[in-house]
Protein backbone atom coordinates (compact mmCIF):
# COMPACT_ATOMS: atom_id res chain seq x y z
CA UNK A 1 0.00 0.00 0.00
CA UNK A 2 1.04 3.55 -0.70
CA UNK A 3 2.03 5.92 2.10
CA UNK A 4 1.44 9.67 2.23
CA UNK A 5 5.21 10.25 2.33
CA UNK A 6 5.66 8.23 -0.88
CA UNK A 7 2.91 10.19 -2.56
CA UNK A 8 4.45 13.47 -1.45
CA UNK A 9 7.98 12.54 -2.57
CA UNK A 10 6.99 11.00 -5.91
CA UNK A 11 9.10 12.61 -8.65
CA UNK A 12 8.19 13.23 -12.28
CA UNK A 13 9.88 11.11 -14.95
CA UNK A 14 10.03 11.30 -18.72
CA UNK A 15 7.03 9.00 -18.95
CA UNK A 16 3.79 8.96 -16.91
CA UNK A 17 3.87 6.51 -14.05
CA UNK A 18 1.51 4.93 -11.54
CA UNK A 19 2.06 4.47 -7.81
CA UNK A 20 -0.34 1.72 -6.78
CA UNK A 21 -2.29 1.75 -3.54
CA UNK A 22 -4.89 -1.05 -3.47
CA UNK A 23 -7.81 -2.54 -5.40
CA UNK A 24 -7.20 -0.44 -8.51
CA UNK A 25 -6.48 2.87 -6.74
CA UNK A 26 -3.24 4.60 -7.72
CA UNK A 27 -1.49 7.97 -7.93
CA UNK A 28 -0.89 9.02 -11.53
CA UNK A 29 2.23 11.20 -11.98
CA UNK A 30 2.72 13.05 -15.30
CA UNK A 31 6.07 14.19 -16.80
CA UNK A 32 5.11 17.76 -15.84
CA UNK A 33 4.88 16.74 -12.18
CA UNK A 34 1.09 16.93 -11.69
CA UNK A 35 -0.43 14.16 -9.58
CA UNK A 36 -3.99 12.79 -9.62
CA UNK A 37 -5.74 9.93 -7.92
CA UNK A 38 -7.28 7.40 -10.29
CA UNK A 39 -9.23 4.18 -10.03
CA UNK A 40 -9.20 1.54 -12.78
CA UNK A 41 -12.19 -0.81 -12.84
CA UNK A 42 -14.14 -3.02 -15.19
CA UNK A 43 -17.82 -2.49 -15.89
CA UNK A 44 -19.78 -4.81 -18.18
CA UNK A 45 -16.48 -6.28 -19.36
CA UNK A 46 -14.94 -2.95 -20.31
CA UNK A 47 -11.98 -1.35 -18.57
CA UNK A 48 -12.65 2.22 -17.40
CA UNK A 49 -10.90 4.89 -15.32
CA UNK A 50 -12.40 7.19 -12.70
CA UNK A 51 -10.48 10.32 -11.67
CA UNK A 52 -10.83 10.95 -7.92
CA UNK A 53 -9.08 14.31 -7.67
CA UNK A 54 -5.67 16.03 -7.66
CA UNK A 55 -2.97 15.50 -5.06
CA UNK A 56 -2.26 17.12 -2.57
CA UNK A 57 -5.67 18.86 -2.65
CA UNK A 58 -7.18 15.40 -2.25
CA UNK A 59 -5.20 13.59 0.42
CA UNK A 60 -4.48 9.87 0.45
CA UNK A 61 -7.12 9.37 3.14
CA UNK A 62 -9.77 11.24 1.14
CA UNK A 63 -8.82 9.41 -2.06
CA UNK A 64 -9.34 6.07 -0.29
CA UNK A 65 -12.74 7.24 0.96
CA UNK A 66 -13.81 8.18 -2.57
CA UNK A 67 -12.39 4.89 -3.83
CA UNK A 68 -14.50 2.91 -1.33
CA UNK A 69 -17.64 4.83 -2.37
CA UNK A 70 -16.94 4.07 -6.04
CA UNK A 71 -16.44 0.36 -5.29
CA UNK A 72 -19.75 0.25 -3.39
CA UNK A 73 -21.51 1.68 -6.45
CA UNK A 74 -19.80 -0.94 -8.60
CA UNK A 75 -20.94 -3.72 -6.26
CA UNK A 76 -24.50 -2.38 -6.59
CA UNK A 77 -24.30 -2.66 -10.36
CA UNK A 78 -23.73 1.04 -11.05
CA UNK A 79 -21.01 2.62 -13.14
CA UNK A 80 -19.13 4.99 -10.77
CA UNK A 81 -17.85 7.08 -13.68
CA UNK A 82 -21.39 7.71 -14.96
CA UNK A 83 -22.58 8.38 -11.40
CA UNK A 84 -19.89 11.06 -11.07
CA UNK A 85 -20.97 12.66 -14.35
CA UNK A 86 -24.59 12.73 -13.21
CA UNK A 87 -23.60 14.23 -9.86
CA UNK A 88 -21.51 16.90 -11.60
CA UNK A 89 -24.36 17.70 -13.99
CA UNK A 90 -26.83 17.95 -11.11
CA UNK A 91 -24.52 20.29 -9.19
CA UNK A 92 -23.98 22.44 -12.30
CA UNK A 93 -27.72 22.60 -12.99
CA UNK A 94 -28.46 23.51 -9.37
CA UNK A 95 -25.88 26.30 -9.45
CA UNK A 96 -27.28 27.64 -12.74
CA UNK A 97 -30.89 27.54 -11.53
CA UNK A 98 -30.86 30.57 -9.29
CA UNK A 99 -34.09 32.07 -7.99
CA UNK A 100 -33.64 35.08 -10.28
CA UNK A 101 -33.06 32.99 -13.43
CA UNK A 102 -35.98 30.65 -12.78
CA UNK A 103 -38.23 33.59 -11.84
CA UNK A 104 -37.51 35.17 -15.23
CA UNK A 105 -38.41 31.91 -16.98
CA UNK A 106 -41.63 31.60 -14.96
CA UNK A 107 -42.59 35.21 -15.62
CA UNK A 108 -42.02 34.85 -19.38
CA UNK A 109 -44.28 31.80 -19.41
CA UNK A 110 -46.98 33.33 -17.19
CA UNK A 111 -47.08 36.99 -18.27
CA UNK A 112 -48.81 36.43 -21.67
CA UNK A 113 -51.80 35.01 -19.80
CA UNK A 114 -52.06 37.88 -17.31
CA UNK A 115 -52.54 41.63 -17.59
CA UNK A 116 -49.65 43.98 -18.30
CA UNK A 117 -50.16 45.67 -14.95
CA UNK A 118 -49.84 42.31 -13.19
CA UNK A 119 -46.55 41.61 -14.95
CA UNK A 120 -45.25 45.08 -14.06
CA UNK A 121 -46.32 44.66 -10.44
CA UNK A 122 -44.72 41.21 -10.06
CA UNK A 123 -41.56 42.31 -11.84
CA UNK A 124 -41.37 45.22 -9.42
CA UNK A 125 -41.52 42.89 -6.42
CA UNK A 126 -38.53 40.98 -7.75
CA UNK A 127 -36.51 44.03 -8.72
CA UNK A 128 -37.31 46.06 -5.62
CA UNK A 129 -37.32 43.42 -2.91
CA UNK A 130 -36.18 39.92 -3.92
CA UNK A 131 -33.32 39.92 -6.42
CA UNK A 132 -30.79 41.88 -4.36
CA UNK A 133 -31.23 39.47 -1.44
CA UNK A 134 -32.05 36.04 -2.90
CA UNK A 135 -31.97 36.41 -6.68
CA UNK A 136 -28.43 35.05 -7.16
CA UNK A 137 -28.93 32.09 -4.82
CA UNK A 138 -29.47 28.57 -6.28
CA UNK A 139 -32.97 27.28 -5.55
CA UNK A 140 -31.77 24.41 -3.38
CA UNK A 141 -29.65 26.71 -1.22
CA UNK A 142 -32.55 28.88 -0.04
CA UNK A 143 -33.98 27.86 3.33
CA UNK A 144 -37.35 28.83 4.86
CA UNK A 145 -35.37 30.98 7.32
CA UNK A 146 -33.94 33.00 4.39
CA UNK A 147 -37.40 33.78 2.99
CA UNK A 148 -38.73 34.51 6.47
CA UNK A 149 -35.93 37.00 7.15
CA UNK A 150 -36.65 38.77 3.86
CA UNK A 151 -40.41 39.10 4.32
CA UNK A 152 -40.06 40.16 7.94
CA UNK A 153 -37.67 42.92 6.94
CA UNK A 154 -40.20 44.15 4.36
CA UNK A 155 -43.10 43.91 6.81
CA UNK A 156 -41.19 45.89 9.43
CA UNK A 157 -39.79 48.42 6.96
CA UNK A 158 -36.15 47.60 7.78
CA UNK A 159 -35.40 46.31 4.26
CA UNK A 160 -33.41 48.78 2.17
CA UNK A 161 -36.13 48.65 -0.48
CA UNK A 162 -38.78 49.93 1.97
CA UNK A 163 -37.26 53.32 2.80
CA UNK A 164 -38.25 52.82 6.43
CA UNK A 165 -41.94 52.24 5.63
CA UNK A 166 -43.50 49.00 7.03
CA UNK A 167 -45.11 47.07 4.17
CA UNK A 168 -46.78 43.92 5.54
CA UNK A 169 -48.98 43.37 2.49
CA UNK A 170 -46.03 43.66 0.14
CA UNK A 171 -44.17 41.21 2.40
CA UNK A 172 -46.95 38.64 2.02
CA UNK A 173 -47.05 39.26 -1.74
CA UNK A 174 -43.30 38.64 -1.90
CA UNK A 175 -43.66 35.37 0.03
CA UNK A 176 -46.50 34.30 -2.24
CA UNK A 177 -44.67 35.09 -5.47
CA UNK A 178 -41.53 33.24 -4.35
CA UNK A 179 -43.78 30.26 -3.63
CA UNK A 180 -45.22 30.46 -7.15
CA UNK A 181 -41.73 30.38 -8.67
CA UNK A 182 -40.87 27.31 -6.59
CA UNK A 183 -44.08 25.59 -7.70
CA UNK A 184 -42.99 26.21 -11.30
CA UNK A 185 -39.55 24.81 -10.45
CA UNK A 186 -41.17 21.75 -8.79
CA UNK A 187 -43.22 21.03 -11.92
CA UNK A 188 -40.11 21.26 -14.07
CA UNK A 189 -38.06 19.03 -11.74
CA UNK A 190 -35.59 21.79 -10.92
CA UNK A 191 -35.97 21.37 -7.16
CA UNK A 192 -38.00 19.40 -4.65
CA UNK A 193 -38.38 22.11 -2.03
CA UNK A 194 -40.55 25.20 -1.54
CA UNK A 195 -39.26 27.33 1.35
CA UNK A 196 -41.97 29.97 0.89
CA UNK A 197 -44.73 27.43 1.44
CA UNK A 198 -43.20 26.37 4.73
CA UNK A 199 -43.60 29.86 6.26
CA UNK A 200 -47.15 30.52 5.10
CA UNK A 201 -48.98 32.56 7.74
CA UNK A 202 -45.80 33.99 9.27
CA UNK A 203 -46.77 37.56 8.30
CA UNK A 204 -49.84 38.84 10.10
CA UNK A 205 -51.75 41.27 7.88
CA UNK A 206 -53.60 44.20 9.43
CA UNK A 207 -57.35 44.30 8.80
CA UNK A 208 -58.27 46.46 5.83
CA UNK A 209 -61.25 48.79 5.83
CA UNK A 210 -61.34 49.66 2.16
CA UNK A 211 -64.57 51.61 1.99
CA UNK A 212 -64.45 53.64 5.18
CA UNK A 213 -64.98 57.24 3.95
CA UNK A 214 -63.99 60.50 5.57
CA UNK A 215 -66.71 62.96 6.43
CA UNK A 216 -66.65 66.43 4.86
CA UNK A 217 -65.64 67.98 8.19
CA UNK A 218 -62.64 65.60 8.37
CA UNK A 219 -61.28 66.56 4.94
CA UNK A 220 -59.56 69.84 5.96
CA UNK A 221 -57.39 68.01 8.49
CA UNK A 222 -56.66 65.29 5.93
CA UNK A 223 -55.59 67.84 3.33
CA UNK A 224 -53.41 69.63 5.88
CA UNK A 225 -51.69 66.35 6.79
CA UNK A 226 -50.99 65.61 3.13
CA UNK A 227 -49.31 69.02 2.75
CA UNK A 228 -47.31 68.41 5.94
CA UNK A 229 -46.21 64.88 4.97
CA UNK A 230 -42.42 64.80 5.31
CA UNK A 231 -41.76 61.68 3.23
CA UNK A 232 -40.79 61.62 -0.43
CA UNK A 233 -42.39 64.50 -2.37
CA UNK A 234 -43.48 61.98 -5.01
CA UNK A 235 -45.57 60.18 -2.37
CA UNK A 236 -47.16 63.46 -1.24
CA UNK A 237 -48.10 64.32 -4.83
CA UNK A 238 -49.43 60.79 -5.35
CA UNK A 239 -51.80 61.23 -2.40
CA UNK A 240 -53.01 64.54 -3.82
CA UNK A 241 -53.61 63.01 -7.25
CA UNK A 242 -55.40 60.09 -5.67
CA UNK A 243 -57.76 62.55 -3.99
CA UNK A 244 -58.21 64.62 -7.17
CA UNK A 245 -58.86 61.64 -9.47
CA UNK A 246 -60.10 58.93 -7.04
CA UNK A 247 -58.68 56.13 -9.19
CA UNK A 248 -57.52 52.92 -7.54
CA UNK A 249 -54.10 53.00 -5.89
CA UNK A 250 -52.60 50.46 -8.29
CA UNK A 251 -53.88 52.42 -11.28
CA UNK A 252 -52.20 55.56 -10.01
CA UNK A 253 -48.76 54.18 -9.08
CA UNK A 254 -48.57 52.30 -12.40
CA UNK A 255 -49.26 55.46 -14.44
CA UNK A 256 -46.80 56.40 -17.20
CA UNK A 257 -46.22 59.88 -18.57
CA UNK A 258 -47.42 58.97 -22.07
CA UNK A 259 -50.92 58.29 -20.74
CA UNK A 260 -51.52 61.99 -20.05
CA UNK A 261 -52.83 64.57 -22.51
CA UNK A 262 -52.48 67.89 -20.73
CA UNK A 263 -53.95 69.81 -23.68
CA UNK A 264 -57.16 67.80 -23.55
CA UNK A 265 -56.93 67.71 -19.75
CA UNK A 266 -57.39 63.93 -19.75
CA UNK A 267 -55.61 60.86 -18.47
CA UNK A 268 -56.32 57.70 -20.46
CA UNK A 269 -55.63 54.63 -18.34
CA UNK A 270 -55.09 51.59 -20.62
CA UNK A 271 -57.50 48.69 -20.22
CA UNK A 272 -54.61 46.39 -19.35
CA UNK A 273 -54.12 48.33 -16.10
CA UNK A 274 -57.81 48.64 -15.22
CA UNK A 275 -59.68 46.22 -12.98
CA UNK A 276 -62.45 45.90 -15.58
CA UNK A 277 -59.96 45.61 -18.49
CA UNK A 278 -61.44 48.62 -20.33
CA UNK A 279 -59.74 51.94 -21.07
CA UNK A 280 -60.75 54.58 -18.56
CA UNK A 281 -60.66 58.34 -19.20
CA UNK A 282 -59.97 60.50 -16.16
CA UNK A 283 -60.73 64.23 -16.61
CA UNK A 284 -57.99 66.37 -15.10
CA UNK A 285 -58.81 69.48 -13.10
CA UNK A 286 -56.55 72.52 -12.99
CA UNK A 287 -55.34 71.27 -9.60
CA UNK A 288 -54.50 67.81 -10.97
CA UNK A 289 -52.58 69.40 -13.83
CA UNK A 290 -50.73 71.44 -11.22
CA UNK A 291 -49.68 68.23 -9.48
CA UNK A 292 -48.32 66.87 -12.76
CA UNK A 293 -46.40 70.10 -13.31
CA UNK A 294 -44.85 69.84 -9.83
CA UNK A 295 -44.00 66.18 -10.40
CA UNK A 296 -42.40 66.66 -13.83
CA UNK A 297 -38.99 67.90 -12.58
CA UNK A 298 -38.82 64.98 -10.14
CA UNK A 299 -39.72 62.03 -12.36
CA UNK A 300 -40.37 63.40 -15.84
CA UNK A 301 -37.21 61.70 -17.12
CA UNK A 302 -38.60 58.31 -16.08
CA UNK A 303 -41.28 56.17 -17.70
CA UNK A 304 -43.49 56.10 -14.61
CA UNK A 305 -44.83 59.07 -12.69
CA UNK A 306 -43.93 57.31 -9.46
CA UNK A 307 -40.78 55.16 -9.92
CA UNK A 308 -39.83 52.58 -7.32
CA UNK A 309 -37.04 53.32 -4.87
CA UNK A 310 -35.18 50.07 -5.54
CA UNK A 311 -35.66 50.06 -9.30
CA UNK A 312 -36.62 53.35 -10.99
CA UNK A 313 -37.60 51.43 -14.13
CA UNK A 314 -40.59 49.94 -12.31
CA UNK A 315 -43.39 51.73 -10.43
CA UNK A 316 -43.47 52.12 -6.69
CA UNK A 317 -45.72 49.81 -4.71
CA UNK A 318 -49.21 50.99 -3.85
CA UNK A 319 -48.31 49.82 -0.34
CA UNK A 320 -46.29 53.04 -0.16
CA UNK A 321 -49.55 55.03 -0.19
CA UNK A 322 -50.95 52.92 2.60
CA UNK A 323 -47.75 53.36 4.62
CA UNK A 324 -47.95 57.14 4.12
CA UNK A 325 -51.49 57.23 5.52
CA UNK A 326 -50.30 55.21 8.51
CA UNK A 327 -47.49 57.73 9.05
CA UNK A 328 -50.11 60.51 8.91
CA UNK A 329 -52.02 58.87 11.77
CA UNK A 330 -54.74 57.02 9.83
CA UNK A 331 -53.75 53.47 10.72
CA UNK A 332 -56.92 51.39 11.03
CA UNK A 333 -59.03 54.47 10.22
CA UNK A 334 -58.58 55.17 6.54
CA UNK A 335 -57.02 53.51 3.48
CA UNK A 336 -56.16 54.73 -0.03
CA UNK A 337 -59.25 52.95 -1.33
CA UNK A 338 -61.32 54.92 1.16
CA UNK A 339 -60.68 58.05 -0.92
CA UNK A 340 -62.97 56.60 -3.60
CA UNK A 341 -65.71 56.05 -1.02
CA UNK A 342 -65.26 59.57 0.33
CA UNK A 343 -65.59 61.17 -3.11
CA UNK A 344 -68.54 58.96 -4.08
CA UNK A 345 -70.41 59.72 -0.86
CA UNK A 346 -69.96 63.49 -1.04
CA UNK A 347 -70.67 63.78 -4.76
CA UNK A 348 -73.89 61.80 -4.34
CA UNK A 349 -74.89 63.95 -1.37
CA UNK A 350 -74.39 67.10 -3.46
CA UNK A 351 -76.63 65.96 -6.28
CA UNK A 352 -74.35 64.67 -9.01
CA UNK A 353 -75.98 61.95 -11.05
CA UNK A 354 -75.11 58.42 -9.84
CA UNK A 355 -74.41 57.25 -13.40
CA UNK A 356 -71.81 59.98 -13.82
CA UNK A 357 -70.17 59.17 -10.50
CA UNK A 358 -70.13 55.43 -11.19
CA UNK A 359 -68.58 56.05 -14.60
CA UNK A 360 -65.88 58.18 -13.02
CA UNK A 361 -65.19 55.40 -10.49
CA UNK A 362 -64.95 52.91 -13.40
CA UNK A 363 -67.43 50.62 -11.72
CA UNK A 364 -68.92 47.75 -13.69
CA UNK A 365 -72.64 48.08 -14.32
CA UNK A 366 -74.30 45.38 -12.25
CA UNK A 367 -77.43 45.30 -14.42
CA UNK A 368 -76.20 43.61 -17.61
CA UNK A 369 -79.26 44.63 -19.65
CA UNK A 370 -78.83 48.25 -18.60
CA UNK A 371 -75.11 48.03 -19.30
CA UNK A 372 -75.77 46.83 -22.85
CA UNK A 373 -77.68 50.04 -23.63
CA UNK A 374 -75.74 52.46 -21.44
CA UNK A 375 -72.64 53.25 -23.50
CA UNK A 376 -72.39 56.92 -22.55
CA UNK A 377 -69.14 58.05 -21.01
CA UNK A 378 -70.62 61.35 -19.68
CA UNK A 379 -67.25 62.94 -20.41
CA UNK A 380 -68.32 66.63 -20.56
CA UNK A 381 -70.27 66.26 -17.32
CA UNK A 382 -67.41 64.39 -15.68
CA UNK A 383 -65.01 67.21 -16.63
CA UNK A 384 -67.31 69.65 -14.81
CA UNK A 385 -67.73 67.34 -11.84
CA UNK A 386 -63.99 66.77 -11.38
CA UNK A 387 -63.25 70.49 -11.54
CA UNK A 388 -66.03 71.19 -9.02
CA UNK A 389 -64.59 68.49 -6.76
CA UNK A 390 -61.11 70.00 -6.94
CA UNK A 391 -62.47 73.51 -6.29
CA UNK A 392 -64.42 72.16 -3.33
CA UNK A 393 -61.24 70.67 -1.83
CA UNK A 394 -59.39 73.96 -2.36
CA UNK A 395 -62.20 75.80 -0.61
CA UNK A 396 -61.86 73.59 2.45
CA UNK A 397 -58.30 74.83 2.95
CA UNK A 398 -58.94 78.52 2.27
CA UNK A 399 -60.35 81.33 4.37
CA UNK A 400 -62.93 82.01 1.71
CA UNK A 401 -66.42 80.59 1.62
CA UNK A 402 -66.33 76.87 0.87
CA UNK A 403 -67.24 76.15 -2.75
CA UNK A 404 -70.25 73.90 -3.24
CA UNK A 405 -69.30 70.78 -5.20
CA UNK A 406 -72.14 71.33 -7.66
CA UNK A 407 -71.74 75.10 -7.97
CA UNK A 408 -70.22 74.83 -11.44
CA UNK A 409 -73.01 72.57 -12.68
CA UNK A 410 -76.40 73.69 -11.43
CA UNK A 411 -78.21 71.24 -13.69
CA UNK A 412 -76.27 68.23 -12.45
CA UNK A 413 -79.20 66.89 -10.48
CA UNK A 414 -81.98 65.92 -12.90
Amino acid sequence: MLTDTEAKQAKATQKPRKLADEAGLYLFVTPSGSKTWRYDFRFLGRRQTLTLGPYPEVSLQKARKRHRAARELLEDGQNPALAKQREKHTAHTAAANTLGVVADEWLKETAPHRSKSWAVMVGGWFRNHINSVLGSRPLDSIEPADVLALVRSIASGTAKSCNGEPQPRTAENVRWIIGRVYRYANRNLLTKINPARDIQGAIQLPPTKHHQPLKAKELPEFLTKIDAYDGRPETRIALKLLLLTFVRGGELVGATWDEFDTEAKEWRVPGARMKMKEEHIVPLSRQALGCLKALKPLTGHRQHLFPGMGDPKSPMSDETLRAALIAMGYKGKFSPHGIRSTASTLLNEHGWRPDVIEKQLAHMERDRIRAAYNRADYLPERHKMMQSWADFLDGLCSDDKVVNIRSSNRRAKQ
